[in-house]
């Protein structure tokens, strides 16, 4: 088996478990009795953890290669999503959101770092294109799977269910690790590595910043829809289908990146991919009925979808040598930064407000990050 084919399956498995664990961890909070502010925490929570701990986590990648990183992320994540079929309390589902969001970040930022490294630096946008089709399949996968599984096994059961996709993955690995590249790299004495020197450089801020509004508008979309579908009296497979309908978008023009990578430059994607985004956004709180609500989740989702390859690209050829985990560990705190403070802050006007405005204020952020991205486009011409 390929390298890329094999790293691109990994990632499928475990992401399968980790997307399916926010739903789940979601709608069984809603079947509780939480409020649209608990949910945000329990969002959140996926994230804080890896907001302080990335930037470590992608030098330890950096220092050791991939190969622990992903076997431990893969056993931990796995190990997480168990913890709320051994005991389907609400405190465990906020242990279940640290566990599963630490372990995952840190697997993340390992297969990333072998993705970078495969084949030639040409190759890296077509190589990101593949791999982010992957995470679209799994995008996909991972949300039906969730839903059918509450539906027709319960939320306690649908958690065992969910653990199964990473198990199966850290098992593959252990068993195939030859097919796995070498992706460490010289690097300087670690003293030497400050945070400010990446965040000073000219090349990687402006790909930070937009790569952590898209990563908002991506991760806002898994928040709000369970609590907007609830309340519109939606089942969770109904949800699960919704939320399926933005994974098949993502999938489905990632299978034309690798052609798009050829001809675009990564600012006019960007740009495209916010105003879409944005457009979509603000369309959400006028509509109610389940075919426009998957229309309108598709739309997103070819607008979040396309940008991320080009992103990563981008970020990795910008990268000092020796430093690329580190540095795809510091875009992995500013995007977790963004998802442990905006679920509670939405979480919390959605409590007071309702969905509308947070669905508005999204597609306000996305769309003047969309003309942002079309001015620095202009200058770069």
């Amino acid at each position: 088996m390929k390298p890329l084919v094999f790293i691109i399956l990994l990632t499928v498995l475990s992401h399968v478990g980790f997307v399916g664990s926010r739903i789940t961890v979601a709608l069984s909070a809603i079947n509780q009795g939480a409020t649209p502010l608990t949910v945000g925490v329990l969002m959140a929570l996926y994230a804080v953890v890896p907001m302080l701990l990335a930037v470590h986590g992608g030098r330890l990648v950096d220092r050791v290669g991939p190969f622990r990183p992903i076997v431990i992320g893969g056993v931990v994540v796995a190990a997480g999503m168990l913890l709320p079929f051994a005991s389907h309390e609400l405190p465990m589902l906020f242990l279940t959101a640290v566990v599963v969001g630490t372990a995952f970040m840190l697997q993340h930022i390992a297969l990333n770092h072998v993705i970078g490294f495969i084949g030639r630096p040409a190759e890296r946008a077509v190589n990101f294109s593949w791999f982010a089709l992957g995470y679209s399949v799994s995008g996909f996968v991972g949300p039906l799977f969730a839903g059918f599984a509450i539906d027709l096994a319960g939320h306690r059961t649908a958690f065992l269910m969910l653990a199964l996709p990473p198990a199966v993955g850290t098992a593959l690995l252990l068993w195939k690790r030859a097919v796995l590249p070498h992706a460490q790299q010289p690097r300087t004495d670690a003293a030497q590595h400050r945070i400010a020197d990446l965040l000073r450089n000219p090349r990687l801020l402006p790909v930070f910043l937009f790569s952590g509004l898209l990563a908002t508008g991506w991760d806002m979309y898994t928040f709000v829809i369970p609590i907007y579908g609830t309340r519109i009296g939606l089942s969770a497979s109904m949800i699960g289908i919704v939320m399926s309908s933005f994974a098949l978008a993502t999938f489905a023009v990632r299978l034309v990146m690798p052609s798009v990578a050829r001809r675009l430059d990564e600012w006019t994607v960007v740009c495209a991919a916010l105003v879409i985004a944005g457009c979509a956004y603000s369309m959400f709180p006028l509509v109610t009925r389940v075919p426009l609500l998957i229309a309108l989740s598709f739309l997103l989702g070819i607008g979040l979808g396309c940008a991320q390859p080009m992103i990563m690209a981008a970020l990795y050829s910008a990268s000092p040598p020796g430093r690329q985990g580190e540095v795809v560990g510091m875009r992995t705190t500013m995007i977790n930064a963004s998802q442990t403070f905006m679920p509670l802050a939405f979480g919390a006007a959605g409590t007071a407000l309702g969905m509308a405005p947070i669905l508005w204020t999204m597609a306000l952020l996305l769309l003047g990050g969309g003309w942002l991205a079309g001015k620095r486009r202009s200058r770069a011409r």
